[in-house]
């Protein structure tokens, strides 16, 4: 026997109601628009308007980051889940979405520097590293791996998503990113929480046609 259970079904009245909600339950107060409206992802990506208790960025990452589109720079990322969670066609100029976890010089790079192939992976973003946009979601390894690359070599990335989740490095990655003088427009949510869903959401915010539904 069917029975008819009462919910929305209407997809455009569902994302009306979802961003309004997180508009009026999560406090932005003082988090500049350009800022808030990637927030705005990242909450609806995760479900916890509480992020924002944790929320750290500098306050031209948004700007910075959308100009690095505009100007067709890659997208950096450290897993296959952040690749895949990236809407393409979100992005301004076709933007190159690249992630180097699975090259196949990675394990043995991994074995022979006695890191995680996450770490490993990201020596390979150096040709591209310089002007980059990167959104890290997974591993917290890759997130201290950039930060010695930047402080070593001095590439800087348009603009750094730090949003490794876990329980071993992932908040203390986050504060060596706070807490250092790297010179990088970023923007993280301190703690453990993060993940590839957080990531690729922060990324897709900075599309044109990414409308959040902001009444500020």
């Amino acid at each position: 026997m069917s029975q008819a259970l009462e919910y929305e079904r209407d997809p455009a009245e569902i994302y009306r109601k979802s961003f309004a909600t997180i508009w009026s339950e999560a406090d932005l107060g003082g988090v500049p628009l350009d800022v808030a409206e990637i927030v705005v992802r990242l909450i609806h990506a995760c479900g916890m308007t509480d992020v924002t208790e944790d929320l750290s960025y500098t306050a031209d990452v948004a700007e910075n980051a959308r100009h690095a589109l505009d100007n067709g720079a890659p997208v950096l990322v450290d897993a296959e889940m952040v690749a895949k969670g990236i809407i393409r066609d979100r992005l301004p100029m076709n933007n190159p979405v690249i992630c180097t976890l699975n090259d196949p010089a990675v394990r043995a790079m991994a074995r022979e520097r006695e890191t995680t192939r996450s770490a490993a992976a990201v020596d390979l973003w150096r040709p591209r590293l310089h002007g980059a946009v990167i959104a890290i979601g997974n591993a917290p390894t890759a997130l201290f791996r950039l930060l010695e690359m930047i402080a070593e070599e001095g590439a800087r990335p348009a603009a750094l998503f730090a949003l490794p989740v876990g329980f071993v490095g992932a908040a203390e990655s986050k504060d060596a990113l706070v807490n250092g003088d790297f010179g990088v427009p970023y923007l993280t949510v301190r703690g453990r929480r993060g993940g590839s869903a957080m990531a690729a959401a922060a990324v897709n915010a900075l599309g044109g046609n990414g409308d959040t539904g902001s009444v500020r």
